[in-house]
Order: C-alpha cells, then sequence, then structure tokens
C-alpha cells in the first residue's frame, strides 16, 4: 500500500490535554469520548501538562491534531508556548484547535497566536467533528 493511500485510510488522531494548573478535565473527557465515536483516535494526556510535554507526546504519537482544553483562565498563557514547541518540531502540519471557558474577546487573539479554531463550552460536537475532518491535513 502506498504511504498517500496508509495515511488517508489511518484514522484521524487527536490529542486532547488539559495544559497548566487547570484541574478540570470533566468537559475534555466528554469532547474525548464524541470523538471516539466519531471514529478518530483519540489520545487523552489528562491534567496538568506542560507545553512542550504535549508538543513531545503530539510527536511521539503522530497526531494529526492537538486539542487543549482551558477552563482556568490560561489560555492566553500557555498557547504561546504551545506555538512556539510546535515551531521548534516543525509540526506545521498539525491542526492546533483549543476548547473549553474561554472569553469570546480572546479568540481573535488565540488565532492571531497560531491557534486555528476555538470550540468554547457548550459548543455542538458536529460542527467539532466537521472541522476537524475538512481541515486536518493528511
Amino acid at each position: 500500500m502506498s504511504k498517500a493511500k496508509e495515511n488517508k485510510d489511518r484514522k484521524i488522531k487527536v490529542l486532547v490535554s488539559k495544559v497548566g494548573l487547570d484541574g478540570h478535565d470533566r468537559g475534555a473527557k466528554v469532547i474525548c469520548s464524541l470523538l471516539k465515536e466519531a471514529g478518530m483516535e483519540v489520545v487523552y494526556l489528562g491534567m496538568y501538562q506542560m507545553p512542550k510535554d504535549v508538543i513531545d507526546a503530539a510527536i511521539d504519537e503522530d497526531a494529526d491534531v492537538i486539542g487543549p482544553s482551558f477552563l482556568s483562565g490560561e489560555h492566553l498563557v500557555y498557547t504561546p508556548l504551545l506555538v512556539e514547541e510546535m515551531k521548534k518540531a516543525g509540526l506545521d502540519d498539525v491542526l492546533l484547535i483549543a476548547g473549553g471557558v474561554i472569553p469570546a474577546e480572546d479568540i481573535p487573539t488565540l488565532k492571531e497566536m497560531g491557534v486555528k479554531e476555538v470550540f468554547t463550552a457548550g459548543s455542538l460536537t458536529e460542527p467539532i467533528i466537521k472541522y476537524i475532518r475538512n481541515n486536518v491535513r493528511r
């Protein structure tokens, strides 16, 4: 089987993580379950992850998508560090999305930092799945 065909047939792999001191992961776990039900492979790193650890795991897991979840207001602190680590690692082809309790006024800033899309608390599942499928680079 050709490498291109193999990549196309492979499930989309999404790496989800709680970054920083955020200890609330119920929403992240729900999203992980929903993405799995949609046929994606999901790796959940858990809570209290640091940006370098997330990126190292994304490399090890050959992730197509990195999805940090924020609930404690640390999104503007940790997102630039995640983006910096992604650039150092050459992960230009990995889709970076974010989710959680993120104020609407912070979304443009996150996108300027390099986050491709932000899904706030209460986002419907289907738009998340559709966005990932339509924007992941295979």
